[in-house]
């Protein structure tokens, strides 16, 4: 087969869909770039031993892909929060900065770049929450779960893709939803408001925060409310404790803010912060945000170049 046969037209609309799945395994966004781009390489050189009569051309393709992934995790494990590893901080207490391979948000931009296969994503199974519940499973239960619950492939194609028993299929599987069950974490319970809902609930609390609003931004959260901020290990629960920490961030980083809206994980909402120093405003962080009915019930604040850049966020902006 030759490129004149249209090899590299036939793979390339799965291209957006094998991307969301790397990153649902890897939890990042720079791996999950890289591992589709390995898995297409790997299709090319592979494209005569491609038989259209003892699979799809998808399952071929993702079988190709979860290779790539199972390796990739054998040598870079899981990408925990940290409240999936260590308990929670006191607010007012030192930074303390973890030495981890941290879950990191996926850029809307890179779901929405002409695919037509895009639109079949189903964007809960890439929020933040499920994606880090996901890396509590072993490498093969992550797999299964996410080819059976999240793909809608069949036990038998799951086996093909990893290379396994049907029985180890449902074996794995198994395990992974009592291990999701256990952390009351699954696919069927990413709920939310609609798109616009969640989008007020943030617009009100960027006011607040351009404002150093404290008590407005409590009132916007959820009683149980977690803020994480990846690579400190430091996470908070409950509005009284986010707003003590809030307290000491406007204390020591200014009340002077220019925030720039981001979308992640198929819509989630969040901001870019900047403070003001010295008549220009710096990046400080990156804030993603999972929103309920009744209320912000998670911020996971992001402070790592590599993920400032997967967004494109300028280092700097002008007063």
């Amino acid at each position: 087969m030759t490129r004149d046969d249209g090899f590299d037209h036939r793979i390339e609309p799965f291209r957006t869909e094998l991307l969301a799945y790397c990153y649902r395994m890897l939890g990042s966004a720079h791996d999950a770039e890289d591992l589709v781009q390995d898995t297409y390489l790997r299709a090319w050189r592979a494209r005569e031993q491609y038989d259209d009569t003892r699979s799809s051309l998808r399952t071929w393709l993702y079988r190709i892909a979860t290779n790539v992934c199972l390796t990739a995790l054998q040598r870079r494990g899981g990408r925990p929060l940290p409240s999936g590893l260590v308990a929670p901080a006191d607010p007012l207490g030192p930074l303390v900065r973890g030495e981890h391979a941290w879950l990191q948000p996926l850029p809307d931009s890179l779901l929405d770049n002409g695919d037509p296969a895009g639109t079949a994503i189903d964007h809960s199974t890439l929020r933040l929450a499920f994606a880090s519940a996901l890396q509590h499973l072993s490498a093969r239960q992550r797999g299964a779960l996410i080819l059976r619950e999240v793909l809608s492939f069949s036990a038998a194609e799951t086996a093909e893709i990893l290379g396994t028993t049907v029985v180890s299929v449902n074996s794995s599987l198994q395990r992974a939803r009592t291990r999701l069950n256990g952390i009351d974490v699954g696919p069927e319970r990413v709920t939310e408001p609609s798109t616009a809902e969640q989008r007020a609930w943030v617009e009100r609390y960027m006011t607040a925060f351009a404002h150093a609003d404290v008590e407005g931004l409590k009132r916007l959260l959820t009683e149980d409310v977690i803020m994480e901020m990846p690579p400190m290990l430091n996470w908070f629960a409950g509005r009284d404790n986010y707003g003590l920490f809030m307290d000491w961030v406007f204390e020591a980083a200014g009340k002077d803010w220019s925030l720039q809206r981001v979308t992640a994980n198929g819509g989630q909402p969040g901001f870019a912060a900047y403070r003001r120093v010295d008549g220009r405003y710096e990046l400080h962080t990156l804030q993603i945000f999972t929103v309920t009915a009744e209320g912000i019930s998670r911020n996971s604040v992001f402070q790592d170049p590599a993920v400032f850049a997967a967004f494109g966020l300028a280092d700097r902006v002008d007063a």
